[in-house]
């Protein structure tokens, strides 16, 4: 079995399949994004799969145990984290403060301190470790959200949107933060909007229409698929950089 198995996952509201038969795969150490237009269904499967929301129907396996319906501390202490497109940090309380409530129990090599120092140095976020979140920058917020999933001790983690509200700049030195977690062994599946940065990173796309998975290939095979083509952006082209 794969390290992280998605297999006909469906979830319905109503008359509605906001997620609909949808499986896939990822390997360790993969980097996978996922697409899709405004309502496609992206962030419910996220929902699902980390225990924010029952699945209708399906399951899912990580590092070859079902975690389908587990609630969602239970997931994130077999190591699936996930982070939202909307921030959700403690704000009355600082940033050292949000992650020592987060870390994880898992032991390490490190004392606590020491790990919590060295994430808050890796985030970037060493000169406001004692400021409140509330009172962080969208840009800072987004790396508080990274800092909180990393004391998790995540093995996969799932980002929603994390480039939502930045600029040309916050997203650069953000996608680079995200590639050095990658690099150190974390498993990345992304869900973003920002398409050019987002296929500069990955190497392989999942597209999702009205909750479909629609494609799964390479970015430069997705960006050509006539069916992600007609979903996405009518019969425009796509004009982005690719990794070589």
């Amino acid at each position: 079995m794969s390290f992280f198995q998605v297999q006909r996952l469906t979830k319905i509201y109503g008359k509605v399949k906001a997620v609909n038969d949808v499986s896939f795969s990822v390997e360790q150490g993969e980097f996978v994004g996922i697409i899709g237009p405004n309502g496609a269904g992206k962030t419910t499967l996220f929902h699902v799969i980390s225990g924010m929301q029952k699945a209708t129907s399906g399951t899912v396996h990580f590092k070859g145990k079902e975690i389908t319906g587990k609630a969602p501390h239970l997931i994130v202490r077999e190591g699936l984290t996930r982070t939202f497109q909307v921030p959700r940090p403690f704000q009355e309380l600082t940033v050292y403060e949000n992650l020592e409530i987060v870390h994880s129990s898992k032991p390490h090599a490190e004392e606590r301190s020491t790990r919590l120092d060295r994430i808050v140095e890796q985030v970037g976020l060493s000169k406001s470790v004692n400021q409140l979140a509330g009172n962080l920058p969208q840009g800072d917020l987004r790396r508080l959200e990274l800092a909180r999933a990393l004391a998790t001790s995540p093995d996969l983690l799932l980002l929603d949107e994390p480039f939502a509200g930045l600029n040309a700049g916050e997203i650069e030195g953000l996608a680079e933060l995200l590639l050095r977690m990658h690099k150190q062994g974390i498993t990345i599946i992304i869900i973003e909007h920002k398409l050019k940065e987002l296929m500069k990173m990955v190497k392989r796309v999942l597209a999702i229409q009205f909750g479909e998975l629609i494609a799964d290939d390479i970015p430069q095979h997705v960006v050509n698929n006539e069916r992600v083509l007609k979903a996405y952006l009518g019969d425009r082209s796509w004009d982005f950089a690719y990794n070589q």
